[in-house]
């Protein structure tokens, strides 16, 4: 892992990634939630590919500009370069690009966290025996 690090994700644009689908607008274009979570998913499979087995990341900062409507049909491409390393190791930032056929379709940026998945997840689960043992739910 090292800064300057580039990685690339493509997509093309369906039904199921448009505006329309998920609600966040009317139109049937590629909607700016599916920009953001492709343009996490390529950071998080950047780091994937470098972390050791036992360690993952989960995003904690997202920040995305979409400056430009891609149709269905057109495929976009999403630029991930890593920008900076926390000096534990922990934190890790990404500058992020978007394109499709034409050009440039937005930008961003991007923060994850290097855990333990393990640790992490048993830490996520807790949560469930504390509410039932502060609640008495089930």
């Amino acid at each position: 892992m090292n800064i300057g690090d580039t990685y690339e994700i493509k997509e093309t644009v369906s039904a199921k990634n448009t505006a329309a689908a998920l609600g966040s607008g009317g139109l049937a274009i590629f909607g700016t939630p599916y920009l953001a979570a492709l343009m996490e998913t390529a950071a998080f499979r950047y780091l994937e590919d470098v972390l050791p087995d036992d360690k993952s990341s989960v995003g904690t900062v997202v920040k995305v500009n979409h400056t430009s409507p891609t149709p269905i049909g057109m495929e976009v491409i999403i630029k991930v370069r890593l920008v900076s390393v926390s000096e534990n190791g922990k934190l890790i930032d990404f500058e992020m690009e978007a394109f499709d056929e034409v050009g440039s379709i937005g930008n961003g940026t991007h923060q994850r966290a290097v855990i333990s998945t393990e640790k992490f997840l048993e830490k996520c689960y807790l949560k469930l025996q504390n509410k039932v043992t502060v609640n008495g739910n089930d």
